[in-house]
């Protein structure tokens, strides 16, 4: 319970330090606007001890006219306040949200490859959009709300123990019970909130799976089973809300009831006194003083929804920072070494690697591939292929052994200035929703127009947009949904030729492609691959033949490696691959 305890204020601190004190100015003037507006709040309630202890008995009605513009004045200046704090605060709440999603998304861009393999999409979105949610209730008018009630009890418990200190100390004791009370129940409802985060996370997580394999599902009639999934999904989120529904209910009744009953006994304790003359308290004493502790319980009742709010939103703070504390990729204290140029000189040595503890998938392979060579890779399926493409391309680290670039170590290279002269070309390669003029210029927006009509031909783009009505400015869909598997490759390849990169990888480049579109493709990835250093994944052999050399992978290990005759020749483990796919 004590490391807990240490956990939670320092949550609460790391947050006020992060989100609160650099906007002290603007919070500064909340505090200001509120205390003008509370101020102004007390004007009734003191009032009225003038208006029926002075006015009516005499029937002022000089005083009755001053009565009523001072309570109007006062009022207006309440709501006035109110009005101005409310859109102050609530503004600058939801810009520190933007900021804060922007901060976040730059920090997910940053992490390594590995953690978008362990993170649905969708778990990951609904961490940059909806944990950040709750600093709204920091910045927002919670705190300073939070502050002003404080200070309006305060003021309150002053203006009581003026008119009856006895009956104030009354007043008190339930209220500390009631604020002991509030302390423990929302200790025990943060975690509450705490998990609603992550099983929102996950059921976001399983719903975007869902819509992006929508064709799947209804291909194998399995929206049934996906409907089961997703209710229970669903029904888990509800019992985490029932839990902090019913937890804050009982707060609030709890408060209501307190509430209740104390000012009921304190009208007919006040009473009692008027009666019997016991203590000099007069009718127009009694209803300011009861009038003054809805002023003091109102704030302290309030404090159960900004209580609950405040428990939300560090819950969902902590796992903002959580993930903001990450270690990204490119380390600027490690990687310190920044590229101006490439060539495109490629080293393995003795590289090992592995995605689980003690499960190596590649294990101490070293090869050269040199400037402008073509380095196939081929291999029965999960023999290593793609973590050594992988490797080759930044995505990963290897546990042991060096990749060098041009002499560099690539562990100590500065991702950024690696990357900028890598081109990369997958076998189900992203598309965005848009057009396919934006996808092709996506690695390089500022290139001309030339530049791209260039990229468009050596990709026989033009071959399939001249029949369509917009050309290269027709929308193509969520991931290219609206084009064939080959149109959407030859996409993918005009983006990497348009990037003009030293290195290029190509993992299964075309297997999507039928053999005319593979005759066209195989041109232009001729004309991509001249005078670059090329890795290039195949399980379709007959494409590799030219290839300056071939690494047969077989479990994590170069079992052959040579030119297309001389394994041939070897007649060894690519042999029977190749005249294996001869046969088909």
């Amino acid at each position: 319970m004590a490391e807990k305890d240490v956990e939670k204020k320092a949550s609460f601190k790391n947050a006020l330090r992060t989100f609160v004190f650099p906007r002290k100015k603007i919070l500064s003037i909340g505090l200001i606007l509120i205390l003008i507006s509370r101020a102004a709040g007390f004007i009734l309630p003191l009032q009225m001890t003038t208006l029926f202890d002075d006015i009516i008995p005499t029937g002022d009605y000089a005083s009755l006219t001053v009565f009523l513009i001072v309570v109007i004045s006062a009022l207006f200046i309440q709501s006035a306040m109110s009005f101005v704090l409310t859109l102050i605060l609530s503004v600058e709440s939801h810009r520190l949200i933007a900021d804060l999603r922007v901060k976040v998304q730059k920090k997910v861009l940053s992490l390594p490859i590995s953690y978008f393999d362990n993170n649905k999409s969708g778990a990951v979105v609904s961490r940059i959009m909806t944990d950040v949610e709750g600093v709204r209730n920091l910045i927002g008018t919670g705190l300073v709300q939070l502050v002003g009630g404080a200070i309006t009890s305060i003021g309150s418990i002053y203006f009581l123990a003026k008119i009856n200190w006895r009956m104030t100390l009354f007043v008190l004791v339930p209220m500390v019970i009631l604020g002991v009370l509030m302390l423990k129940a929302f200790g025990k409802i943060r975690p509450i909130f705490r998990d609603r985060g992550k099983i929102n996370a996950e059921v976001t997580g399983r719903l975007t799976e869902t819509l992006n394999g929508v064709r799947v599902i209804k291909g194998f009639n399995a929206a049934k089973q996906e409907n089961s999934i997703f209710r229970k999904g669903a029904f888990r989120l509800f019992d985490n809300v029932r839990k902090s529904l019913t937890a804050t209910a009982l707060i609030q009744s709890s408060t209501i009831f307190l509430i209740g009953t104390t000012t009921a006994c304190i009208m007919a304790l006040g009473a009692h006194h008027i009666i019997s003359n016991e203590v000099v308290m007069t009718i127009g004493q009694l209803i300011t003083f009861n009038l003054l502790i809805i002023f003091m319980v109102a704030p302290i009742s309030q404090m159960s929804n900004i209580g609950s709010q405040f428990t939300e939103a560090l819950a969902g703070l902590d796992r903002t920072e959580e993930l903001l504390n990450m270690d990204a990729e490119n380390d600027p204290k490690v990687r310190t070494n920044i590229l101006t140029e490439v060539t495109g000189d490629v080293e393995f040595e003795n590289v090992s690697f592995s995605y689980e503890e003690d499960k190596e998938v590649v294990h101490n392979i070293s090869f050269n591939a040199p400037l402008g060579s073509v380095t196939a890779l081929v291999g029965s399926s999960g023999s290593g292929k793609s973590t050594i493409a992988g490797l080759a391309s930044s995505f990963m680290a290897p546990d042991s052994g060096r990749v060098l670039v041009d002499g560099h170590d690539l562990s100590k290279v500065d991702l950024g200035s690696y990357r900028s002269h890598l081109g990369v070309v997958l076998q189900d390669d992203f598309l965005f929703e848009g057009t396919i003029r934006e996808n092709i210029l996506f690695p390089r927006p500022d290139a001309t127009e030339e530049q791209l009509l260039e990229a468009v031909k050596t990709a026989y783009i033009d071959e399939f947009t001249d029949d369509f009505e917009k050309g290269l400015d027709t929308v193509i869909g969520e991931r290219g949904v609206k084009l064939s598997g080959g149109q959407r490759q030859r996409i993918a390849i005009a983006r990497a030729v348009l990037a003009d990169p030293k290195i290029i990888i190509l993992d299964e480049a075309t297997s999507n492609l039928d053999n005319e579109s593979e005759a066209f493709i195989q041109k232009s990835l001729a004309t991509l691959m001249n005078g670059r250093t090329t890795f290039v994944i195949a399980h379709r052999l007959t494409t590799i033949r030219k290839a300056d050399q071939i690494l047969v992978i077989e479990k994590g290990v170069i079992a052959e490696q040579g030119t297309h005759d001389s394994l041939i020749e070897k007649e060894g483990r690519y042999y029977e691959l190749f005249t294996y796919q001869s046969r088909i």
